[in-house]
């Protein structure tokens, strides 16, 4: 792989890793949110992943010489599971047995998840570097 291929599949996982963190954070400025704009409770979204082709050429050097592609958010899907029911009787949205539809979201596993896409992040960031000073090394052999 060339170093802007390399490049190319770091920028591609920093661009995805973004999108995921930006995901999170929604998730958890929604952890309250009772009443969304489609109805009923927020629900948690989830960022799913698939990989990318760099462009036609790319992609047919890609198929002759088995070398690695990027990574591209392929959707953002709403989980369907049911809300949970907290018991508050004097909360405006509550039933009438006094239970509350809260949204999906788990705040231990969300803040695991930014966790791990900010590492995620971290390491692109650190392979872009390293591949920046092999680039600059490279250049100096010539002197």
């Amino acid at each position: 792989m060339d170093i802007f291929s390399s490049m190319q599949v770091s920028a591609s996982a920093l661009r995805a890793q973004q999108t995921r963190m930006n995901t999170i954070s929604s998730n958890l400025a929604n952890i309250d949110t009772t009443q969304a704009a489609e109805g009923g409770p927020y629900r948690k979204k989830s960022v799913v992943f698939q990989s990318a082709s760099m462009g036609f050429s790319q992609e047919l050097q890609a198929a002759s010489s088995q070398q690695p592609q990027g990574v591209q958010v392929s959707r953002i899907i709403e989980d369907q599971g049911p809300p949970k029911m907290v018991y508050d009787p004097s909360h405006p949205d509550a039933n009438d047995d006094g239970y509350v539809a809260k949204p999906n979201v788990n705040l231990l596993k969300e803040i695991t998840n930014m966790k791990e896409a900010s590492n995620a992040y971290e390491a692109n960031v650190a392979t872009v570097k390293s591949t920046k000073r092999m680039a600059l090394k490279a250049l100096e052999i010539g002197k």
